[in-house]
């Protein structure tokens, strides 16, 4: 499968030595996958805590000096205070001639249950038989997201300290415990380490999404933001009985789904004034980018279950979901919902939608339009109700520069190990921790993700492929050396 035609001496002997241990790598993941580390339930912190613990000391036993800092406590909804786990800041090697690259990985995971419908148990990694060995599968809550890659970033480390190499790059790890539950106390944290810590860092590297296709190699290089809307339309203090009052008030649903449905037309955009205004042209070289992606439009129509999308090509498909923004209407709090029937006239109801935005687009701006026109179309009806609009949550788009010496350090590491070139791609959803190393750090941050489409983070049956786990140890290892001759 390895084209080691492009390897070097020492990447081959790297490769071998990888290949050769891989048993002991699974072994290694088994036993961290073992560990319930879920984040987002209370009463599963000690194990969260737990697994910190045992992170340390893997990053110790590479020779690193490894930090536990601690974060404080957050509360609870029902009052109590809980301690948050540790963050670990891992540091090993601090050659001025080397390049510094820092690793921001996450053991903590997502809820999982077997009677979820996981067909092995969810906290035992499960290796299934594929049609080749290689094609395995490593099934277990974890597996890709994230211990897996933070495990083959450390077996990549590991495999130049167990063949005697001198290292080619220095290494800074940040490893927390509460990534799904948020990155509670993270920013905070990233803000005070920022002057020492970060200061000798050159480039920061995240390996916590997936690759867009099954089979070929990807690099991310941009994420959208989110804005999160309540629009909440109120007549009266009570409920009220429509053959009482129906026919002679102002009635708050009947506004607000007006409301909701001035938002975006049936071809999906957005008919908010002044909202595309700012949205960053296409470029012809970007345009080029799209074209080479490996991405089957049937496929993601099956994986989604609908008959039709808006639009029916590749390029339109993944502009739309990476590169323009996006509105989408989550649903109506205070409605009735329940089955049957209930001749009731809510007195308040609150309609939930969210704008994925992305660069050039200013969050305090797109909070104005979104108000503005609201406002304007709720005028026009000439209701007594009051209306309020209010933006809970807004999270910013990430951009980074694909002619970085990261990328292209990486696109040769990629094309050594698999024998391609990667995508280029980017991720319709949001990532929070991208954005926030970029803006407090201001350094440089790559996403190499070594998972598949189909690894199912946050899923039942999450896994990761033998493959991409032992050649994504590879790719990482490949990095530390095309980095430090590009650097």
């Amino acid at each position: 499968v390895m084209s080691t035609s492009s390897a070097s001496a020492p990447e081959i002997e790297i490769f071998q030595y990888i290949d050769a241990h891989q048993s002991d790598f699974i072994e290694n993941l088994k036993e961290w996958v073992a560990v319930e580390s879920d984040s987002v339930q209370p009463d599963r912190r000690k194990e969260v805590v737990r697994m910190m613990a045992l992170a340390a000391d893997r990053l110790a036993g590479l020779g690193a000096t490894v930090n536990l800092v601690n974060l404080g406590s957050h509360q609870l909804p029902d009052g109590q205070d809980l301690p948050l786990p540790p963050v670990i800041l891992g540091e090993l090697g601090k050659d001025p001639q080397n390049p510094t690259i820092c690793f921001y990985g996450h053991v903590d995971v997502q809820p999982a249950k077997k009677e979820d419908g996981w067909n092995t148990e969810p906290y035992t990694l499960t290796e299934i038989d594929g049609v080749y060995k290689i094609f395995r599968n490593l099934y277990g809550r974890g597996a890709t997201d994230n211990k897996g890659p933070v495990l083959a970033w450390i077996n990549a480390v590991e495999t130049f300290r167990a063949l005697k190499l001198a290292m080619p790059v220095n290494f800074r790890f940040v490893i927390e415990g509460m990534e799904e539950a948020g990155s509670l106390g993270l920013e905070n944290f990233l803000e005070e380490e920022n002057q020492s810590f970060f200061s000798d860092v050159d480039y920061i590297v995240i390996s916590d999404n997936l690759w867009l296709s099954n089979k070929k190699p990807a690099l991310t290089y941009g994420s959208r933001g989110n804005a999160c809307f309540f629009v909440e339309v109120e007549c009266g203090s009570k409920d009220l009985h429509s053959g009482t009052f129906g026919g002679i008030i102002h009635e708050p649903l009947t506004d607000l789904i007006a409301l909701l449905d001035s938002l975006v037309d049936s071809t999906g955009r957005i008919q908010i004034p002044g909202i595309y205004d700012s949205v960053a042209a296409l470029t012809e070289e970007e345009r080029r980018l799209y074209k080479s992606i490996e991405f089957d439009l049937e496929e993601h129509k099956n994986n989604s279950g609908v008959k039709k999308f808006l639009f029916g090509t590749k390029e339109e498909i993944l502009l739309h979901l990476w590169r323009y923004p996006s509105l989408s209407i989550h649903g109506i709090e205070g409605a009735f919902h329940e089955p049957g029937i209930k001749t009731v006239i809510p007195a308040k109801v609150i309609g939930k939608f969210s704008i994925r935005q992305v660069p050039h687009m200013d969050l305090s701006v797109v909070k104005q339009q979104v108000v503005e026109h609201l406002e304007s179309v709720f005028s026009k009806r000439n209701s007594p109700n009051k209306l309020k609009v209010s933006m809970p949550l807004g999270a910013k788009p990430w951009l980074a520069d694909i002619n970085d010496l990261s990328y292209k350090a990486a696109k040769r590491a990629i094309k050594t190990v698999f024998g391609e070139d990667p995508d280029l791609i980017r991720d319709g959803s949001t990532i929070p921790v991208a954005r926030m190393f970029q803006t407090i750090t201001q350094k440089s941050v790559m996403m190499l993700p070594i998972g598949a489409a189909d690894d199912g983070e946050h899923s039942q049956n999450e896994k990761i492929s033998r493959h991409n786990y032992i050649e994504g140890t590879k790719l990482f290892a490949a990095f530390f050396l095309e980095i430090s001759k590009l650097h």
